[in-house]
This record gives C-alpha cells, structure tokens and sequence, in this order.
C-alpha cells in the first residue's frame, strides 16, 4: 500500500473489497489522478477532496486484460472485422489493451508505410489502446529495422502457410535471415509454428468429421516447428516467442530449450484451455483454428504448464471471418476462433473448477502479456499505471448468446455454454468505457513500442 502524494490531485476512488493487486488480493481503494493510478490504499481511507468514490461492492477489481494476438483484419477485410467492433468487444469482455496482428489486413503490416495506413484507420475506431506487431515475410527484411523503429512491438511470421496469399511464410533460410536481423535491434518475433513438411506428410482428409481433421494437423508439426525454432534461437541469439500453443508434447523441448538460456516465450489460448476435440461435433467449423483444439488429456498438460511457468501467457487469436467461410468441411473452413469478448470469462470458468484464482488469470492475461511486449504502463494495479480496470462479479453466471456478442461476425464456439465471470465494467485511465453491456464513444490511444 502507498500514500497519495501531496501534490497529487486525485479525481476518482474505486473501491472493492476485492482488488487483484500483484501483492495478492484485498479490500482496497485505489486513487486515481490524470488517467494513472496515484496508490493503492487501504480499503477505508478518506476519499480526498474533490474525487468521486465509485464503490463496487464485493465484485473483483482487475487490471484491464492485455490481448497480444487479435486479428483486427482493418482495413481490406472489414467484413470479417474492424476496430469499431473488434475493440468494442474487447471493452465488453475487460480487455482494455490489444496488439493487432500483421494479417489478415489488406495491406499486411509489413512497410512503416503499411503501418501508418492501419494506424490512420484505427485511429478514431479505438474503444480500448492498440498496438500493432509487423510482419516478416521473405521479402521484407530490409523492413523489420524500419518497422521497429516506427514503434511495432516485434514481428509476426508462419512457418507453415498462412491461409493468405499476401502473407507467405518463411522457409528455413529466410527465418535464420529474420532472425539474425531482429536479433541485431534486440527485437521479437513471434512464431506460428507448425512444419509445413509434417502437414503435407499428414493425412489429407476432408470433409465434416473433426476426427479427420484433427489428423491433417497432427501435435509432430508443432513439434518439429517449434525443435527447429529454438535451433534457430540459439543460432541468433534472438528472442522468440511461440503462439498458440497446442500440443502438450512440445512442453519438454521448451521447458529444456529454457534451461540453456535460449530467450523463448510462450502462450497459449482460452479454445485449447476450455474446449476439448472430444466435444466437438461434426460439421461445427465454428470450433477450427490452427492449430487445432486437442483432447482433453492434452489439455490438462497446457494447464499443468501454465501452473508451472511453462506456459507464460494466454491470448485470444481472436481470428474472425464472415459467416459463409465457416462451411460444414472442416478441410475448406476459414480456421479461426472469434474469443475477444468471452475469453475472460472463458478462461475463469475453467480455472476455478481446476482450483486457480483470480490472481493467476491476472498473471496469465494482463501481466504476462504487458511483460510480453514492454507495456510497463499496463497490467497491474499499483502506483504509476495505467488506471485500466476490469470489474468482475466472479461468482455470476451468464449463458452465450451469440446475438448479445459485440464482434462483427457473431459466429461463436461458445454458443450456449454457461460460463462463470460476468464483466460489469471496464475502465480505461480512469474512465468508465462499458457499464452493464452498454458503450461508451471511442476513448482508446494508439500505442507504440517505448511510448
């Protein structure tokens, strides 16, 4: 706890008897002065003068959630999604800061040129704070330094081919030459891993059985992706940082590949912690992604992973798409799982029946992911940040109603689920931007890297 300073003009107190701090969590009151938190303090002191008490009784308060993997897709794919909608269903679900994706924007994020032309779009769409990641692409190296220093927080590049033809994937050469070259700024790139020689050597089945499916994507091409990326780590010293990941079975590689030093992170997604391949009917595409949800022993593992540190953080890949993509074959289906609005709740439904609490959902979606890409501002209650909160009435339960969802595609995997976690509210510095579903105008900030 802390005191305000003297000098500090407070304009706000919120206070719970539940405040998820990185001390623990407690009844508390937190000052809030100019959009930051000002302290932390007890849970009855004096409301300074002039500040307006906003108490929220028994319900959780938050660190606003920190989604690092969102496909916005805005501008060129704005029917899939855009920043008005996407960003207001991250404010609905408490996510109060999100770092757009490279694709499946038209264009890519790829040349500061590109960078601006997705900020200039988003700009006065925003109802949360976005950041954007860059792209690396086979062709594109002389572009990362630029893109680094314009304020992206790393690079996004596949392994495997990205389902878009604008966003090839790098081979093994051109990923040690990424590498090398984001090595020499010290920045990020983050992986999707799958080895593409692994996915052609896999059945190719098609049609509406996800059994089948699930074949054409086997756990050995992730594996073999991510074996050959920690390789090419400690080839280039660069830091990486694995996305979405599936398959319990690589667990060992990283666990060991962290043990000898190589500068590797890694998340994993509310879908594989909540969702299992053994529930999924047939013909249901709502439910594909890639790589794909796996069995429910699997699943446990990533849970064991996340306990012991294996697993840093856990991140949406919210990857939307229009209504008519999502076919009944699995084989031809956009794969991608809308998840910005739910992911919280989501995610907390099935940590507390596996007997997490609250402080380590805040450590696996809003601290872990802050740390993830420098936003020291963000993911945490305590002095000095960002006063972005999520109020949670954690024991209230809510069924999905696709029709209630803010996305612009309200196609959803957890349609009818009754999941536990209502969001009551969402701050950002300091002001209120969802109450009980409803929005406010657009107040988020554009972000980049060190500002």
């Amino acid at each position: 706890m802390s005191d305000v300073d003297d000098k500090v003009v407070v304009d706000l107190v919120l206070r719970s008897t539940r405040v998820v701090t990185p001390e623990g969590t407690r009844p508390a009151s937190i000052a809030v002065a100019g959009g930051r938190i000002a302290a932390v303090l007890p849970y009855d002191a004096e409301v300074p003068a002039g500040a307006r008490l906003e108490d929220v009784g028994d319900h959780a308060v938050l660190p606003g959630l920190v989604d690092t993997h969102v496909h916005v897709n805005d501008p060129g794919r704005t029917e899939w999604e855009g920043f008005w909608t996407a960003t207001r269903a991250a404010a609905a679900g408490g996510i109060t800061t999100l770092v757009d994706m490279p694709l499946n924007s038209l264009p890519p994020t790829t040349t500061v040129g590109n960078l601006r032309v997705k900020q200039d779009v988003a700009r006065s769409k925003a109802h949360i704070d976005v950041g954007f990641w860059g792209g690396a692409l086979p062709d594109n190296v002389k572009d990362l330094r630029p893109l680094h220093e314009a304020g992206v927080y790393g690079f996004k590049c596949f392994l495997s081919p990205s389902g878009v033809d604008e966003f090839p994937e790098l081979d093994a050469d051109h990923l040690e030459r990424s590498l090398a070259e984001v090595a020499s700024f010290d920045g990020l790139m983050i992986v999707h891993a799958e080895d593409p020689h692994e996915l052609d050597a896999a059945p190719h089945l098609t049609g509406p059985k996800y059994a089948d499916y699930l074949a054409t994507r086997p756990k050995v091409s992730e594996n073999s992706a991510i074996a050959g990326l920690i390789a090419a780590a400690k080839r280039t010293g660069a830091r990486v940082h694995v996305l979405h990941l599936s398959s319990a079975d690589a667990l060992p590689l990283i666990a060991e590949a962290r043990r000898e030093g190589v500068r590797l992170t890694v998340e994993t997604c509310p879908h594989y912690l909540t969702l299992t391949a053994e529930e999924v009917p047939d013909g249901a595409s709502e439910f594909k992604c890639c790589p794909p949800i796996r069995e429910a022993a699997n699943q446990d593992l990533l849970w064991q992973a996340l306990a012991d540190g294996t697993v840093d953080c856990v991140v949406t890949d919210h990857s939307p798409s229009t209504a008519d993509l999502k076919t009944d074959d699995f084989a031809t289906a956009w794969g991608g799982i809308s998840g910005l609005q739910l992911s919280l709740s989501a995610v907390w439904t099935e940590a507390r029946k596996r007997g997490y609490g609250l402080e380590d959902v805040v450590r696996w979606m809003s601290a872990a992911t802050a740390n993830l890409v420098g936003l020291d501002r963000k993911g945490a209650i305590e002095a000095g940040r960002d006063a972005d909160f999520a109020v949670l009435a954690p024991d209230e339960t809510f069924t999905v109603d696709p029709a209630e969802l803010q996305h612009r595609n309200r196609v959803t995997a957890y349609a009818g689920k009754t999941l536990h976690g209502v969001v009551k509210s969402t701050w950002l510095r300091g002001e209120r931007i969802q109450h009980d579903g409803v929005l406010a105008d657009p107040a988020g900030r554009l972000l980049e890297r060190n500002n």
